[in-house]
């Protein structure tokens, strides 16, 4: 009897702990306050203009097309929306690394793609963070403005 509940107590552990594992709470943050932080600048710098949503932007003098970026991080005891900050700081910086590679100055119409779910919003991104990885995925169209 004893060692039937020493079992039973075993599995009702493993299956909770399992669930707390497997924790993926996809939430929106605030795209203003990512850019805000300290960080922001050193990881995204300036010399790409960004646009998120249906925000207004310049004549497209030139479109090489749509990218897509899906960053994950480390969530390791980090609040989710710290980890989400850095996560969507590192997609934009990946953007931004393929504007330049294709020889833009912007990237436009950016919007969340979380596990192939679009979400188009002027100031808010979607992140997924779990207990141990939190990620973004972005897409946006690489242009020349103005």
């Amino acid at each position: 009897m004893k060692r039937t509940m020493t079992t039973i107590i075993a599995l009702l552990i493993t299956v909770a702990s399992s669930q707390v594992l497997a924790r993926n709470d996809i939430q929106d943050y605030s795209i203003e306050e990512a850019l805000f932080q300290e960080q922001a600048k050193e990881q995204v710098g300036n010399e790409i203009r960004f646009y998120f949503g249906k925000q207004k932007h310049g004549k497209v003098l030139k479109s090489w097309g749509e990218f897509a970026t899906n960053k994950k991080t480390n969530a390791f005891l980090k609040s989710d929306q710290e980890a989400c900050t850095w996560a969507f700081l590192s997609a934009l910086k990946a953007l931004r690394d393929r504007a330049l590679r294709e020889g833009g100055n912007a990237v436009i119409d950016i919007k969340s793609n979380y596990k192939g779910r679009t979400t188009v919003s002027d100031s808010t991104f979607q992140c997924g963070a779990g207990n141990i990885i939190a990620g973004v995925a972005l897409k946006g169209t690489v242009v020349k403005l103005p």
